[in-house]
C-alpha cells in the first residue's frame, strides 16, 4: 500500500510539475508580431495623440500624475516616461511599473512588436504584460487606430527613465502567462452609426473595467458598468460609478448636455482642485477624458443610454477612519 502511495504521490507531483513548466515556459500562446511598418504621417500622429491622450488614454499610466491635483493630471513634460506604480498596497498580486513608452526605450521595438503588447499583451521578448494595462479591449480596437497610436508614441519626446522591474507574486507568476489573448480588431463604425460607434468608443476605453464589480479578479458582468469597484487611494477608498441609466442610481436621468459637461469641467488642468488630506482622489482621468471631442463624448452617452439599466447605488469615496477621527 505504501509503494502505491509512494508512486501515486510522485505521478502527482511530475503532472503538477510539468503544468507549472508548461505555464512558465510555453505560454502565452499568441501569434509572432507581424510584419508592420507604420508610416509616420501628420495625420496619423495627430490621431493617435488624440487616442494616447483622450480616449485610450494611454498617456494616463505612462506618464507621471499630479495626485495633489483632482484627477491626478499628468505632470507636463513626463509624457510616456512611464514608471507608476501599481502594488500589493492597491491590490495588485506583487509590484508592477508601466514601461518607458518614449523612443529611449522603444527604439530597438519593431513596429509590430509594439502592435503585439498594445493588443495582446505581449512584450518584444514574448512576457505576458499584466492587464492593468487594458489590453484584451485594445484588441479589438480598429487596426488603423492602433496603427496611429504607434505613429503619435513614435514621436515622443526621448525621455531617460530607467523602470525597476516588476515582482510578482505566487501563482500569480505562473497563472500570468494564460492572460494574453490573440488580438481581435473591429472595424470601426462610420461617426454617423452613433450607437454603434460609441459602444466602440466605450470598448477602446475599457469603461466596464472600471465600472464594474470583480470577483476575484473577474468581472461581475451582471452588474456590467454598474459601478462599485474600489480602488484604493493613499487616505482612502474611490468607488467607480454606476454609469447604467438607472434613474436613481445610474445616469438615466441625465441629459446629453449635462453628461458632456461632466467631462467638460475639468478640461482645463489649471482650474482644477488641490486635494487636501481631508479628501480623497478620483482614479477616474477625467482630465483626459475632458479633452474629448463633444461628439465623441455625445456617442458614447447614447451608447450608456442604451443599456439596461441597474439599481446600485454606490457611495463615492471614503476617507480613512483613522483620518476621520
Amino acid at each position: 500500500m505504501k509503494k502505491v502511495l509512494f508512486w501515486v504521490g510522485l505521478l502527482l507531483l511530475l503532472l503538477v510539475a510539468g503544468l507549472l513548466v508548461y505555464l512558465k515556459f510555453f505560454l502565452p500562446n499568441v501569434e509572432n508580431a507581424p510584419v508592420l511598418t507604420v508610416e509616420i504621417t501628420p495625420q496619423r500622429v495627430r490621431h493617435g495623440a488624440y487616442l494616447a491622450n483622450h480616449v485610450t488614454v494611454c498617456m494616463d499610466c505612462h506618464s507621471t500624475r499630479n495626485w495633489l491635483k483632482f484627477t491626478g493630471p499628468i505632470v507636463p513634460g513626463t509624457e510616456g516616461e512611464g514608471g507608476e506604480y501599481f502594488g500589493v498596497e492597491s491590490g495588485f498580486p506583487g509590484k508592477f511599473y508601466s514601461k518607458n513608452i518614449t523612443p529611449v526605450n522603444l527604439k530597438n521595438w519593431t513596429d509590430g512588436e509594439i502592435y503585439r503588447v498594445i493588443t495582446t499583451g505581449v512584450d518584444k521578448k514574448g512576457n505576458a504584460i499584466f492587464p492593468v494595462m487594458p489590453y484584451t479591449y485594445f484588441g479589438k480596437m480598429d487596426k488603423e487606430d492602433v496603427y496611429d497610436i504607434i505613429a503619435y508614441i513614435r514621436t515622443l519626446h526621448p525621455i531617460q527613465n530607467n523602470i525597476q522591474s516588476r515582482s510578482i507574486n505566487f501563482p500569480m507568476n505562473f497563472i500570468l502567462n494564460t492572460l494574453p489573448q490573440k488580438a481581435v480588431p473591429l472595424k470601426k463604425p462610420l461617426k454617423s452609426e452613433t450607437l454603434l460607434y460609441g459602444h466602440y468608443l466605450v470598448s477602446i476605453a475599457a469603461c466596464m473595467e472600471c465600472h464594474t464589480q470583480q470577483d476575484q479578479g473577474n468581472l461581475k458582468t451582471e452588474l456590467a458598468f454598474a459601478g462599485g469597484r474600489a480602488f484604493k487611494m493613499p487616505n482612502g477608498i474611490t468607488v467607480s460609478a454606476n454609469i447604467t441609466p438607472d434613474s436613481a442610481t445610474g445616469i438615466g436621468n441625465w441629459s446629453k448636455e449635462s453628461f458632456v459637461a461632466r467631462f467638460k469641467t475639468y478640461s482645463d488642468t489649471a482650474n482644477l482642485e488641490t486635494i487636501t488630506p481631508d479628501k480623497v482622489n478620483t482614479i477616474m482621468p477625467w482630465s483626459m477624458y475632458g479633452g474629448m471631442n463633444t461628439s465623441d463624448l455625445e456617442a458614447i452617452y447614447v451608447y450608456l443610454k442604451s443599456l439596461p439599466p441597474i439599481k446600485n447605488k454606490v457611495q463615492h469615496f471614503e476617507l480613512n477612519a483613522i483620518q476621520n477621527k
